[in-house]
């Protein structure tokens, strides 16, 4: 027998070895199958069964990347997505031919001025520069990989001038003083890994004049990896600042202010995408992060609530008092508003007291987590375009709005997006899963789970690996100048010298009949609906008799 024919005899036994093997485990699949007492499709039908569970598991993914068209998909769509992700890594946010937004629908508009500021007339800082990298895409074929070019890039760093610098807590000791108005929203070491945590605020530090929020779980040295000004987030569990019986350790609060970068301190009540005390899965509660946030490792954290501490607007605000005084820095809060009233008690206590926080961060209940539940994601906590107003009128009633700075979040990752919310009275912006994009997101919705496949969301090493701090920190820096730059874009439209100037009357929103309203209308009718839910809340008391006098009455 010659070679040939060998190589056909041998070829021919393993097709027959494959078969045998194919058939022996059709079998076996049909044996357990039916009689396996979980799934009723595989009892019956166990092929057909098999085939559609693999259509299930590969669906997410075939409608990512498939069938869903630019505008779709959620959280983000693929437009969203990609517009940021060329902003990071290209330092470019240039798009041809049209736009693909459906003007026949509602929304809000800048309105332009018909004498817009040239380049030269905007009022910035045209000192500050920022050295980057960016990718130039020099091919891009078919059935191969893309072919880039990595190269330095220098540019303005696009920030404030002097005089528009944000100042949070100018009474306080130690004043924050901001030159940029957009910065990194709460995102805690554990619900992101230490190397998405290190790339941003890196990318932070390079892009100057910005800021980043710890989240709840904590200072860790990965948030002051990069030099950056920093946020700390205090939440109910007082991770980080927690003494052996879960109380505040007053000496570890005054230890962590002494922290150069650490600027101020935010006391969360709750986030757009959970009104309620924060999770961690236990298998990202690594020794480190146990260490840093002050419990046990390997056990699921469940922040209670709300603070023990405190269960009033009154002893809220000597909570705030004592930790502003104790740590000299200003002190904010973190809120979801659930309707017209829901900081009314808060305002009208800063007005008669003096006594308040800061600054307010405001979450949309579109904002983003690591961990939450249906109900709470979908259902609870207003939208961050009706929240802002709310907030914002409720304040100016009182008399208090110019006492606070308001920072806005929920979803508001394009300078469109940023423009609005300025308008619509935040002082400054955050960005969450924006920044997450920057550092490797690709929206596969496993945060909860600790298999984050890109290396963002979870504490795994091996899947860690996957992210290079040294590249990335280049695109969490690039995004940010590209969304100064679109900022003083729309202010230059507007005939604004800084985005800082933006106002209700440079926003204009437009119904699904094309009717236009200003966004001034908008807030008069905001207003009024405020006074007469305070009128409708008097009387209710009024009537059952839950005050004696008029003069005990809510009122401005």
């Amino acid at each position: 027998m010659n070679i040939a024919d060998s190589l056909i005899v041998m070829g021919f036994i393993l097709i027959v070895i494959v078969l045998i093997a194919l058939i022996i485990l059709v079998v076996y699949m049909l044996l357990f199958d039916r009689n396996q007492k979980h799934h009723a499709i595989l009892r019956n039908y166990p092929l057909l069964g098999r085939v559609r569970y693999f259509l299930e598991k590969i669906g997410p993914e075939m409608r990512q990347y498939w069938f869903n068209s630019d505008t779709e998909g959620r959280p983000f769509s693929r437009d969203d997505y990609e517009h940021i992700v060329k902003g990071a890594k290209y330092n470019r946010d240039v798009v041809g031919f049209g736009s693909k937004r459906d003007f026949e629908e509602e929304g809000f508009y800048v309105r332009n001025d018909m004498f817009p500021k040239l380049t030269e007339e905007l009022k910035m800082d045209k000192e500050a520069r920022v050295s980057t990298k960016r990718y130039i895409l020099l091919k891009d074929p078919l059935f191969s990989q893309r072919e880039e070019k990595w190269e330095n890039e220098d540019s303005l760093a696009y920030l404030l001038h002097d005089d528009d610098a944000v100042v949070i807590g100018p009474n306080t000791k130690h004043p924050f003083v901001l030159k940029g108005l957009i910065g990194m929203s709460a995102m805690s070491y554990g619900s992101l890994g230490k190397n998405a945590i290190t790339a941003l605020s890196k990318g932070l530090g390079i892009a100057q004049g910005t800021w980043m929020n710890t989240g709840e779980g904590g200072i860790s040295p990965y948030h002051l990896e990069g030099g950056t000004d920093i946020i700390m987030q205090i939440g109910p569990g007082l991770f980080g600042i927690r003494d052996k019986d879960g109380g505040v350790d007053w000496d570890e609060l005054k230890r962590k202010s002494e922290i150069p970068q650490i600027k101020a301190f935010e006391l969360k009540l709750a986030q757009g995408a959970k009104t309620r005390g924060g999770h961690i899965d236990a298998e990202k509660v690594t020794p480190e992060i146990a260490e840093i946030r002050k419990v046990e490792p390997y056990k699921s954290i469940d922040s209670p609530n709300r603070f023990h501490q405190f269960s009033d607007v009154p002893s809220m605000c000597e909570f705030i008092d004592k930790i502003r005084i104790h740590t000299g820095k200003p002190v904010g809060l973190k809120i979801v508003v659930g309707g017209n009233d829901s900081v009314e008690e808060l305002a009208k206590y800063m007005k008669e007291t003096g006594i308040g926080p800061d600054f307010i961060t405001v979450d949309g209940g579109e904002g983003g987590t690591g961990a939450s539940y249906q109900e709470l994601i979908d259902s609870v906590g207003l939208p961050i375009k009706s929240a802002l107003p709310i907030l914002v009128s409720t304040l100016q009633k009182y008399g208090v709005r110019d006492r606070v700075k308001i920072i806005a979040s929920g979803k508001l990752f394009t300078p469109d997006r940023i423009a609005i919310a300025l308008a619509m009275g935040a002082d400054l912006v955050n960005i969450a899963r924006g920044f997450m994009i920057t550092v490797g997101c690709i929206q596969t919705l496993k945060c909860q789970s600790n298999a984050c496949p890109v290396g963002v969301a979870t504490t795994d090493p091996g899947l860690q690996k996957a992210l290079v701090i040294d590249e990335k920190k280049y695109r969490t820096a690039n995004y940010l100048i590209t969304l100064r730059k679109g900022l003083f874009r729309l202010a230059a439209a507007a005939g604004l010298d800084s985005p800082v100037h933006f106002k209700p009357k440079h926003i204009m929103y437009k119904d699904d009949k094309g009717i236009v309203t200003s966004l001034e209308d908008i807030y008069h009718d905001i207003k009024w609906q405020i006074e007469a839910d305070r009128e409708k809340v008097n009387h209710q008391r009024w009537i059952t008799g839950q005050v004696n006098t008029a003069d005990t009455i809510i009122k401005p």
